[in-house]
């Protein structure tokens, strides 16, 4: 289950406004547990989509999931606003990875496939095989073109061997 933090609210500090996430998703725990549910939270850049949006750094992200204190209870990190907002994704992916149930990506600027921007998947990818990370990757762009080429692409992206 997929959440959204909401934007910042004006004349409320980040601080209650944290609390008040966490005390939210800490009433929704029994509800997930009760349907074997994990819900995770996304962060989104408040500097080019959404401005004002609430969770925009891992690091907040991170402090939220372990405020809640719940394995029902994830990040989802989304390597496009990862960047926008912040860059150094494969460092961010590591530290990050115990409270990560999902992960989105797209390249930047554009938000379009991989190949289209700055970002090496390739790398990055590889980072979370690395990690032996088990869940879902999630594509999450505007493709450039509609002939599927990227869904190849993104294949030999992210596939790899024991050898390389």
């Amino acid at each position: 289950l997929e959440v959204l933090t909401g934007n910042c609210l004006p004349g409320v500090s980040r601080e209650i406004q944290m609390a008040n996430c966490v005390a939210t998703l800490q009433a929704a725990v029994p509800i997930l547990e009760a349907n074997g549910m994990t819900t995770v939270v996304e962060l989104l850049n408040s500097t080019v989509d959404h401005p004002g949006y609430f969770l925009n750094t891992v690091e907040d992200g991170v402090e939220m999931v372990r405020r809640v204190g719940n394995p029902h209870v994830k990040l989802l990190l989304d390597i496009y606003h990862v960047q926008v907002m912040q860059g150094n994704i494969i460092q961010r992916i590591r530290d990050s990875f115990h409270e990560v149930g999902q992960y989105h990506f797209a390249d930047v600027p554009g938000r379009h496939e991989p190949g289209t921007g700055e970002i090496n998947f390739r790398n990055v990818f590889r980072a979370i095989y690395d990690l032996k990370y088990e869940g879902f990757i999630t594509a999450e762009y505007h493709p450039t073109d509609f002939t599927f080429r990227d869904l190849e692409l993104v294949r030999d992206l992210a596939t790899f061997s024991e050898e390389e």
